[in-house]
């Protein structure tokens, strides 16, 4: 199958990319800058040039493929809502490109968009007027292209993905435990993060990609929440300073935008999808993975 990846340079897309043609796919991989096309066209992926920006560069791509895996998104967090709502467009794009044929479009979203506090099943649905949450912008997309005929499935990613090279909110949490001197954690720190290490994700886009139902909703849960004490305590401990609970005002102050994040309480169960592709995750779990050096390097 000769398939297309956004985001094929990102984190978890060029763990994608290595899964594919592991198993055999051809990729054709969206870059948009000669040294995204170079480590691209290295890992033995075809180039496609063009950005987020460039619909038309999407919709070719898309159309020119067996199979579409969407995982690009501007994470510039200060214009959230907008990234999101380009995200939509790019989603109506790329569906454009595979109208009027069965093949598979794979998107990504984000546990975050469920409710909080209770356990996220992949049969929940998240749209506007279920979640504050502009990431539902994703699915309200999928749910879209699904009406005019695409084959679309959706994989929910965890707060965590984590490996070598992470850069998302655990390695932020560590940076404000650097800065400040405190590994600091909301109330009694017992809200929950679901997590998974990045192979394992790449596998389940693959398994998505292959068999994945039409319609079906996804979770790309290792781990169905860790306690954000578990994870400020081994912060903590690798960087020898102490490890303080903080109040709703204190962790605003500590944490900035980031604080949202670091108070949430949203687990996750992966129970159907494992049931429905096979899929089980390998990897190591998030507070083995974070305890390592390379998550403490000074960047």
């Amino acid at each position: 199958m000769r398939v297309f990846v956004t985001g094929a340079t990102g984190f978890v897309g060029s763990a994608i990319v290595q899964e594919l043609i592991g198993a055999g796919h051809q990729v054709l991989g969206m870059a948009r800058s000669e040294e995204g096309a170079r480590s691209l066209a290295a890992t033995g992926a075809q180039v496609h040039r063009g950005d987020l920006t460039d619909l038309e560069s999407l919709r070719s791509g898309a159309a020119m493929s067996d199979g579409v895996i969407h995982t690009a998104f501007n994470h510039d967090f200060s214009k959230f809502k907008e990234s999101c709502e380009a995200d939509r467009r790019i989603i109506e794009a790329l569906g454009a490109g595979l109208a009027g044929s069965d093949r598979p479009l794979v998107i990504t979203s984000a546990i975050g968009i469920l409710a909080p506090g209770r356990l996220g099943l992949e049969e929940t649905l998240a749209n506007s007027s279920t979640t504050a949450n502009p990431r539902v912008a994703t699915e309200e997309a999928a749910g879209a292209v699904a009406a005019r005929g695409v084959h679309v499935s959706v994989v929910r990613l965890p707060a965590s993905v984590h490996d070598n090279g992470d850069h998302g909110f655990v390695p932020m949490v560590i940076s404000a435990a650097r800065e400040k001197g405190i590994s600091a954690y909301a109330g009694e720190g017992l809200n929950r993060w679901p997590a998974v290490h990045r192979p394992d994700a790449a596998r389940l886009y693959r398994l998505v990609l292959e068999k994945g139902a039409a319609g079906a909703r996804y979770h790309a849960v290792a781990e169905e929440g860790i306690t954000f004490w578990e994870i400020a305590a081994v912060i903590g401990r690798r960087l020898n300073v102490p490890v303080e609970a903080k109040s709703p005002e204190e962790i605003a102050a500590h944490f900035g935008w980031l604080a949202h994040f670091v108070a949430l309480d949203i687990p996750a169960s992966s129970q159907r999808t494992r049931e429905q592709l096979g899929w089980e995750p390998t990897g190591p779990g998030l507070i083995a993975d974070v305890d390592h050096e390379r998550y403490f390097k000074a960047k």
